[in-house]
């Protein structure tokens, strides 16, 4: 494979928002691929106090060539201050899967 493949977290207010968005970075081939999670409780520390509310969880699978654009566009689109942009690598996969992620993100 000639592109290292990576995975993205980003938390959302909602689903909508989460779908607009992940829609958005699919189309443009920022990611190959969004899944959206529901139900996600979030318990963090902001403006001086402990929150808690529930939160949307998107994954995504992308290049990690795209990482820099993709968090540039996720960035203008979140409407969270400071969203959650967290990227991991990954260690091994399963070759077609991995390979279609790099092409899905090469098509523009």
């Amino acid at each position: 494979m000639s592109q290292e493949v990576i995975v993205a977290l980003s938390t959302f207010p909602d689903p909508e928002t989460a779908r607009k968005i992940s829609r958005e970075l699919v189309e443009n081939a920022l990611v190959a691929c969004a899944n959206i999670i529901p139900g996600v409780e979030s318990i963090y520390f902001w403006k001086d106090k402990v929150e808690q509310g529930a939160e949307v969880l998107g994954i995504f699978k992308l290049t990690a060539a795209r990482f820099d654009e993709f968090s540039k566009r996720l960035r203008q689109l979140h409407p969270y201050d400071v969203p959650e942009i967290i990227q991991l690598n990954i260690v091994e996969g399963s070759t077609d899967y991995l390979r279609w992620i790099s092409e899905s993100c090469s098509r523009i």
